[in-house]
C-alpha cells in the first residue's frame, strides 16, 4: 500500500498554515485511519473514535468561525483535507462532510444566542452531526417531504419518517427538515434535534454495496417534542437553509470522490511500476501508460474543478452551478478511475486483497448522494438555459 504521508503536500494552499494542516491531516490518515480501513469496513464497524481524534484536533469545524470554535479555514483548504481523509477511508472522508452539512444550519442562519449555545460542542467538543432532509417517498424531490413539525406552545412536534441518513442511529445531534405549513417548498422549517431526543428511533442499518463501516439508516420521529428555541431560521425557511447546505455539501463530496479516485490511481501506480511481465514493470506497456495518464488527468481535472468553485464560495460570489460540475465531474471520475485501477491490476484487483475493488464498490454511492448525478445535470441545465416549459 502507498505511503502518502511520506509524499510532499505539493499543492497550491494559501498559506504555510494550510500547508502545515493538509501535513498534519496526512499524518493522522496514515497513522491512525488507513491502516486498519480495509478490515473495519468488512467488519461493518464504525470508527467513532477516528471522529473524536478528529474533533480533538480541530479537524471537524474546519470552515467555521474561530469565536465558536470553528479553525476559520476558507473552504479552499477544508475540501482538500476531506480529500486526503477520504483517500484513505471514505467512511472517514464523507464523515466529515456530512458533520460539517449538519453543522451549516445552525452556523448560518441559527440566531447569535442558539450559537453561542449549541456550536462550540458541534465543532469541537467530540459531537457528531447527520442530515436529515430525504424520506422513503421524496428523495430527489426533497420539496415533497410529508415530515410534520406541529406547533404546540413553546415546542414543536415532530413526526415522520426520514430516510438514507448517513449516521443515523450514531450521531449526537441531527438537522432536520420537516412540514410545519402547506405543500411545496415555502412550508418546511428547519430544526435542531438532539440524538437522545425522546420519541426518535433509527432501524436497522441497510446493507450497503460499500461504505460498510458508516451506518446509513431510516430515522423514526414519533412526536418528538423539540423546543422552539431549536428552530433553525424562521418558519418556512427550511427549504432556503436546506439549498444552501447542498451546495457546499456537494463540493464536499466532489472532494471525497478525487480523494477515493487518488488512492486508486497510487494503488495502481504502486502495483504497475512493481509487477513484471515478460521481463520487464508493466508500467513499460504503452497502453497501461496510456491509462494511467488519462486516469491522472481526470484526477487533476477534478481537483481543478472543485477548488475552482470552493474559491467562487470563499469569495461571496455564486457557485450553485460550479458545485453541481464539481459534484458530477468527480464523481463520474472517481467511478472511471477506480474501474481502471481494477483493470490494472487484473485478476488481483478483483480480490479484497487489494484496496481497489472496495474503492470501487465505494466510488459509486459518490454518484447517488446529495442529489445524484443525473438532478445535478439538471441543476447546471436550469442555470444554462432557465427552468423548463411547463
Amino acid at each position: 500500500m502507498t505511503d502518502r504521508a511520506q509524499q510532499p503536500v505539493d499543492r497550491e494552499l494559501p498559506t504555510e498554515e494550510s500547508r502545515d494542516l493538509l501535513a498534519l491531516v496526512r499524518d493522522i490518515a496514515q497513522r491512525e485511519i488507513r491502516p486498519s480501513a480495509a478490515e473495519e469496513e468488512e467488519a461493518g464497524r464504525f470508527p467513532r473514535e477516528v471522529f473524536t481524534l478528529l474533533s480533538e484536533a480541530g479537524l471537524l469545524g474546519l470552515p467555521y468561525g474561530s469565536e465558536f470554535g470553528g479553525g476559520d479555514q476558507p473552504y479552499e483548504v477544508y475540501l482538500q483535507v476531506l480529500e486526503e481523509l477520504a483517500a484513505a477511508r471514505l467512511t472517514v472522508g464523507l464523515g466529515a462532510s456530512v458533520h460539517t452539512l449538519a453543522c451549516h444550519g445552525l452556523a448560518g442562519f441559527g440566531t447569535k444566542e442558539q450559537r453561542a449555545e449549541f456550536l462550540p460542542a458541534m465543532l469541537g467538543g467530540g459531537l457528531l452531526g447527520a442530515y436529515c432532509l430525504s424520506e422513503p417517498s421524496s428523495g430527489s424531490d426533497a420539496a415533497s417531504l410529508t415530515t410534520k413539525a406541529v406547533r404546540d406552545g413553546d415546542d414543536w412536534v415532530i413526526t415522520g419518517t426520514k430516510a438514507w441518513i448517513t449516521h443515523g442511529g450514531v450521531a449526537d445531534f441531527y438537522t432536520v427538515l420537516a412540514r410545519s405549513g402547506g405543500e411545496g417548498p415555502r412550508g418546511i422549517t428547519a430544526f435542531l434535534v438532539p440524538g437522545d431526543a425522546e420519541g426518535l428511533s433509527a432501524a436497522v442499518p441497510e446493507k450497503k454495496m460499500g461504505m460498510k463501516g458508516s451506518p446509513t439508516a431510516q430515522l423514526h420521529f414519533d412526536g418528538v417534542r423539540v423546543p422552539d428555541g431549536r428552530r433553525l431560521g424562521e418558519e418556512g425557511q427550511g427549504f432556503t437553509i436546506a439549498l444552501a447546505a447542498l451546495d457546499s455539501g456537494r463540493l464536499g463530496i466532489a472532494a471525497c470522490a478525487i480523494g477515493v479516485a487518488q488512492a486508486a490511481l497510487d494503488e495502481a501506480l504502486s502495483y504497475a511500476t512493481g509487477r513484471k511481465q515478460f521481463g520487464r514493470p508493466i508500467a513499460d506497456f504503452q497502453g497501461l501508460r496510456f491509462m494511467l495518464a488519462d486516469m491522472a488527468t481526470r484526477i487533476e481535472a477534478g481537483r481543478a474543478l472543485y477548488l475552482a468553485a470552493a474559491r467562487l464560495r470563499d469569495a461571496g460570489k455564486p457557485f450553485s452551478r460550479q458545485a453541481a460540475m464539481a459534484k458530477l465531474f468527480c464523481t463520474d471520475a472517481a467511478m472511471g478511475v477506480t474501474i481502471d485501477a481494477v483493470q490494472v491490476l487484473g485478476g488481483y484487483g478483483y480480490t479484497a486483497d487489494f484496496p481497489v475493488e472496495r474503492l470501487m464498490r465505494e466510488a459509486k454511492v459518490l454518484q447517488i448522494v446529495e442529489g445524484t448525478n443525473q438532478i445535478q445535470r439538471m441543476v447546471i441545465a436550469r442555470h444554462l438555459a432557465g427552468p423548463e416549459s411547463r
